[in-house]
């Protein structure tokens, strides 16, 4: 079970928050401050698993409290302002809602949180013909798992490739897409790179460099190390026979 918190100085709004949470499955609430204050002294007696954090509060914001805490927990911020979403970003905020909330968007936000934590479910979220969004702060993309050519590790943050699109840096790991990604088609090779099978075109082989990899939709090839190639020959089995160095 997911336990959250909400701060937000507006009853009404922790209200209505409070009620959605509690329409979704394995999340509860655990506790709620209306101040920063309150919320400093109550996070850790209640230790919650995450938080869902307005920005614009008395005596202090959503950020200054994320500062004071020795190891905050990972956050969804509820704000009825946009304009904070790229530091939201930065301070690695898994998910940005604005006020209203949406009960879809709010159901996306727990299903983040459980992907983070690792309380999903062990079935992949989406499958190969769902709409996936891709937010960044400058823009979403509504796009298909199968149109997804490419997906790389920076940090906490992961650069996805979809067909005819600019690369979005997306404020989510790549573990977490590879548990709720479809695979295949979208399969992990390294610590750094995902990459869809179905659009590899070629692949050669260097006795000394592992391999370069051609994508449909990505230019240029592909650079994989010896453990990406002989994850890549498990995944394509019907060619691993072509591959032998």
């Amino acid at each position: 079970m997911l336990r959250v918190m909400i701060v937000d100085d507006e009853a009404l709004a922790r209200q209505g928050l409070r009620a959605e949470i509690g329409r979704c499955s394995g999340v509860e609430v655990c506790g709620e401050a209306r101040s920063m204050t309150q919320a400093l002294h109550a996070i850790p007696a209640l230790a919650p698993d995450a938080l869902f954090l307005d920005i614009r509060m008395p005596h202090g914001n959503g950020f200054d409290l994320l500062k004071k805490l020795p190891a905050p927990p990972p956050v969804v911020f509820v704000t009825a302002h946009s304009e904070y979403a790229v530091q939201a970003f930065e301070v690695q905020a898994v998910d940005y809602l604005l006020k209203p909330v949406r009960p879809a968007r709010l159901a996306e936000a727990v299903a983040r949180l459980q992907s983070a934590l690792g309380q999903g479910s062990e079935e992949p979220a989406y499958g190969e013909e769902d709409r996936i969004c891709l937010r960044t702060p400058e823009r979403t993309l509504v796009t298909r798992a199968e149109d997804i050519v490419l997906l790389q590790a920076e940090g906490d943050f992961t650069r996805v490739t979809v067909e005819q699109e600019h690369p979005l840096l997306i404020c989510q790991t790549l573990g977490i897409f590879e548990r709720t990604l479809p695979s295949p088609p979208l399969v992990r090779l390294d610590r750094s790179l995902m990459i869809n099978i179905e659009r590899v075109e070629t692949i050669e082989v260097s006795p000394t460099r592992g391999a370069r990899v051609t994508l449909r939709g990505l230019e240029p090839p592909v650079e994989l190390g010896r453990t990406a190639l002989r994850r890549l020959r498990e995944a394509i089995p019907q060619v691993a026979g072509e591959l032998e160095e």
